[in-house]
């Protein structure tokens, strides 16, 4: 593991760099298959493009990631790896720790209760959190936890991505997030203007299916980067 990804996010925003974790996806549930030829390449895009972290979704039936290309992200590139995936048990905590990835997403529509628990047990492993939140149930949980990061996703992950969720979402939540927890918009944004909309008021943006269906993936990429 190198550079947390939160430490990244603070550095990035220090240096008036709009910090923004790209996403390699494979597929979604909405849009259908997005991986286009090699994601080693894409990976390379979002290096050279200046983003801040990579995500990759390693569920398999929904959204067909694979496990074993995530570990082979987390050794290809010296960026933040988060995993992505419907996190329910703590050895699945392990082995995302003993791929050497940075972080993981902990859902708290999932872990309800537990949500507290898998945040100690991952940072525990030497993982960072990013605790995603929707509702204001979701908040209240999320803040109680000992979490680096907090993540606002603007669509309903229990959904799919079957929504048109949009940023408005994190405008109203982000306020009820806790002092000195780094703040990740995630999903929804598709412009710079909805980017540049959710960090006045978060510190950070995650982004894959803008990305993935971009033409030129490092042009574009590194056009939200800047501004």
């Amino acid at each position: 593991m190198n550079f947390g990804l939160s430490s990244v996010i603070k550095l990035r925003k220090r240096e008036g760099i709009n910090p923004i974790i790209a996403e390699i996806k494979a597929y979604s549930p909405k849009y259908g298959d997005l991986l286009r030829g090699d994601p080693i390449k894409i990976l390379r895009a979002y290096e050279s493009a200046g983003a801040v972290g990579i995500s990759y979704i390693t569920e398999p039936k929904y959204f067909k990631g694979n496990f074993e290309l995530f570990r082979r992200i987390c050794k290809e590139t010296d960026l933040p790896v988060l995993r992505k995936d419907f996190i329910r048990s703590k050895d699945e905590i392990e082995r995302t720790s003993e791929v050497e990835a940075s972080a993981v997403l902990l859902i708290t529509r999932i872990l309800g209760n537990k949500t507290a628990e898998f945040v100690d047990y991952a940072l525990e492993h030497g993982l960072e959190t990013l605790v995603e939140i929707h509702s204001m149930d979701d908040v209240r949980i999320a803040n109680e936890t000992k979490t680096p990061m907090i993540g606002i996703n603007n669509r309903d992950i229990l959904r799919l991505e079957g929504d048109d969720g949009t940023v408005e979402l994190t405008e109203k939540l982000c306020r009820y997030v806790s002092d000195g927890i780094v703040r990740i918009s995630e999903s929804g944004i598709t412009s710079i203007e909805d980017l540049k909309r959710a960090l006045r008021c978060v510190d950070a943006a995650l982004i894959g299916t803008a990305f993935m269906k971009a033409e030129n993936t490092e042009e574009v990429v590194k056009a939200f980067v800047e501004g």
